[in-house]
């Protein structure tokens, strides 16, 4: 019988959320900090990965305890029932089937000034020949996974190397060419936008989305070869590599640059058409190094469409182990692979390729993802009583004062993606919705209505605060900052005990867990 194949190791589980985290956004996030909060944007990088690493030690202790493929979207089946399983696992679904377009027309865009014929002149779109190439890449990635995962962490793993070393390497040659320690403190001083700026780096200067890769760990969990000691250190590995990079990066592009162009303010720095990160390497005459940096702008997004693409199969496997999808998704093929799944979320990606426009889908991808993780500080301390005598690798100390923190990061999250993004999810929830309640039309008698009460306060709450907010175009901007954000650590709170709260009485707990062999790990996850 196939089943899961728990080949990953602690290297591969590390490089699939190195290369989750590292896309393509360096190449854009020293510029974006520092235009918000002048040097001071090295503590912004500082502050991200901190409330990421809070953030995703409540994964570690749930994943390490219950290595599960699709954990995002079936711990909370676990802990709260079908209705909060659907919402998180839905909206994960999502944002995943977003994944790969968006990454494939990343990598297009890059390579538009070598290969006119993939867009248009007059719109800049994908010509019919650049939708067949996206749709070869999209392919690809699927075939990639469908090999089985250990030669997907042996490919992912020979990416992950170059995303990193592009980076290191270029932050390294930058700060040997020019480094000018004046800039760390002219023209306006080291913080020249003080802690709004600071803050205003780390919401919407896109460092905290930088580090949401972490999240395949957590889906991948179901394959790893000594889950409980591999993904808890896979996490913190990855999340600590990664601020490492950020860090280095962000000091070598500010010491890097001629204090000309900073003469105007940090707010006004500009690089015309050109990427920032190409400006400075010409500006410093590291001109040779323009074509490794090609290499990395098409590396970075591939990396990030390959491990997208494995770790939705396992969300739509975890989907219909809920009962939400068809259950053909949970067969596995000979590789140990969930092919159908993959086969799914292929076609749902080509119809989001061939029917949204980009810039809508983008804002999607993020809200859906970033919402998913609401449920991990909520589950680790309702499984601390149904589960109180499961051994576990992790224990997280302090257990509610972390979880609180760190759902209170995720709802920041969400909150800083934006009105435009938040609106845009509250659609996708309401046909998830609709789904599951065709889905159940039969059985409304099963689903679990009293855990989920608190999904709807929450879901309006937000959508409420997003709307009267700062963030994202529509944003009513009634709310002052720094107001904002604390009206959504003080709703977090609230939301966070009638959560808790409501989590699953003993006897549904036990029932849910009963047909499951998530607790040993040397047994089958599932076999067809």
């Amino acid at each position: 019988m196939a089943k899961l194949k728990r080949e990953i190791g602690l290297v591969g589980l590390t490089f699939i959320s190195v290369g989750g985290i590292i896309g393509s956004g360096w190449l854009f996030g020293p510029l974006l900090a520092v235009q918000h909060a002048g040097p001071a944007a090295i503590l912004s990088w500082i502050i991200g990965a901190v409330a990421m690493f809070i953030l995703a030690i409540t994964f570690a202790e749930i994943s390490a305890m219950l290595p599960i493929p699709g954990g995002i979207a079936r711990v909370p089946q676990f802990s709260h029932g079908n209705i909060v399983s659907m919402a998180m696992g839905w909206t994960a679904w999502i944002g995943y089937n977003t994944t790969a377009p968006i990454e494939v027309e990343a990598m297009l865009k890059y390579l538009a000034p070598y290969a006119s014929w993939l867009h248009t002149a007059e719109t800049g779109e994908l010509t019919g020949a650049g939708v067949s190439v996206a749709l070869l890449f999209m392919l690809l990635f699927v075939a990639v996974n469908a090999l089985g995962v250990k030669f997907f962490t042996q490919v992912n793993a020979t990416l992950t190397w170059a995303k990193i070393a592009i980076p290191v390497v270029l932050s390294v040659l930058l700060i040997a060419s020019r480094f000018e320690t004046q800039n760390f403190t002219t023209p306006d001083g080291f913080a020249p936008y003080g802690l709004k700026g600071i803050m205003a780096a780390v919401s919407t200067g896109g460092v905290i989305f930088s580090f949401i890769g972490f999240r395949h760990v957590v889906d991948m969990a179901g394959e790893v070869r000594n889950p409980k000691f591999a993904i808890p250190a896979a996490l913190v590995l990855s999340i600590v590599l990664c601020a490492l990079i950020y860090l280095g990066l962000q000091v070598a592009f500010i010491g890097a640059l001629d204090p000309t162009m900073i003469s105007q303010g940090w707010a006004h720095l500009s690089f015309g058409g050109q990427g920032p990160l190409d400006g400075v390497i010409m500006s410093v005459g590291l001109l040779w190094f323009l074509s490794l940096l090609n290499i990395g702008s098409i590396i970075g997004p591939f990396g990030n469409g390959l491990v997208a693409t494995g770790s939705n199969a396992r969300i739509a496997m975890a989907l219909s182990q809920n009962g939400f999808l068809s259950k053909r998704l949970q067969m596995l093929s000979s590789f140990g692979v969930p092919l159908w799944a993959l086969a799914l979320n292929f076609l749902i990606g080509t119809l989001f390729l061939l029917t949204v426009p980009f810039t809508t889908v983008i804002a999607l991808n993020g809200a859906a993802i970033v919402l998913s993780f609401a449920v991990g500080p909520i589950a680790v301390v309702c499984l601390r009583d149904l589960l109180p005598d499961q051994p576990r690798s992790i224990r997280i100390p302090a257990v509610k004062l972390v979880a609180i923190t760190a759902f209170a990061i995720s709802t920041l999250i969400v909150y800083w993606s934006g009105w435009d993004t938040v609106w845009r999810l509250g659609i996708a929830l309401l046909i998830g919705m609709a789904l599951l309640l065709i889905r159940f039309h039969n059985r409304l008698d099963e689903m679990d209505a009293t855990e989920a009460l608190w999904l709807m306060p929450y879901f309006c709450g937000l959508g409420l605060i997003s709307y009267m907010g700062q963030f994202g175009d529509g944003a009513q901007r009634q709310i002052p900052f720094g107001w904002d954000i604390l009206l959504c650590v003080v709703f977090s709170m609230v939301i966070f005990a009638l959560a808790v709260r409501s989590a699953l009485s003993d006897k549904k707990f036990q029932a849910y867990i009963a047909d499951e062999e998530v607790l040993d790990p040397s047994k089958p996850v599932i076999g067809l």
